[in-house]
């Protein structure tokens, strides 16, 4: 990592890098917003704007779901596991048609797996999703672990996610690197006890990057190497 990008805690590499999804490696935000609008369409909602959706990303479909309906001061309990499904259904059929990888993510993975680095994705995006899409932007094979949100009992923030994948890399917590976009990852991360950095221009529910208490904040990718 690039001196000027790092506090003084962190290490310049490190044995492992757990990679938050949607807002750190890809910026899927452009499909999810479609499924959100086919979803809310088909239960005669009014449609929102993606500005909003990206400020919703992050907690998994449900919460996006149940983002969406608060705005529009709606409820809809009865009906949040069929909009659930429909969701589900919508994006699946359409889920990298528009998202793709950030600028230097793909270079930054490469040099990180080329000098020895184990790499993992930690993500709230249920897995057989996150797979998906990793194997459709032809990314999976840069990732020896995928978590994903109903991958362990606990999604993030607990500590459960990161620390599961650190045992499947083989990799002692205190050996590997966080990165994400959100508080969401910060306080995972904090509770497993791993260093974390977050990318200034993710899906941070509004906050600003500076101030979701990362050990520091990269402008580029390309910056963890």
């Amino acid at each position: 990592m690039k001196p000027s990008q790092v506090s003084d805690r962190l290490k310049r590499t490190y044995a492992g890098y757990l990679f938050d999804l949607d807002g750190t490696l890809i910026d899927t935000a452009p499909d999810l917003h479609q499924a959100l609008l086919s979803t809310l369409d088909q239960f005669g909602m009014a449609p929102v704007d993606e500005s909003l959706t990206r400020h919703w990303i992050g907690h998994g479909a449900r919460a996006m779901i149940e983002q969406a309906l608060k705005h529009q001061s709606l409820s809809a309990d009865q009906d949040m596991e069929e909009m659930w499904k429909w969701f589900i259904t919508a994006y699946e059929s359409h889920i990298a048609v528009h998202s793709k990888p950030y600028p230097g993510v793909v270079d930054t993975l490469t040099r990180l797996q080329g000098r020895g680095a184990q790499l993992a994705v930690v993500t709230n995006k249920i897995e057989v999703l996150s797979a998906k899409i990793l194997s459709e932007l032809k990314m999976a094979a840069f990732f020896e672990v995928l978590i994903g949100g109903d991958t362990t009992a606990h999604a993030k923030p607990a500590a459960t996610p990161a620390l599961e994948a650190c045992a499947r890399l083989k990799l002692s917590i205190t050996d590997v690197l966080f990165v994400g976009d959100s508080v969401t990852d910060v306080d995972c991360a904090r509770a497993a006890g791993c260093d974390v950095v977050c990318v200034r221009d993710g899906y941070n529910q509004g906050v600003a990057a500076h101030s979701l208490g990362a050990d520091a904040v990269i402008d580029s990718f390309l910056d963890l190497v």
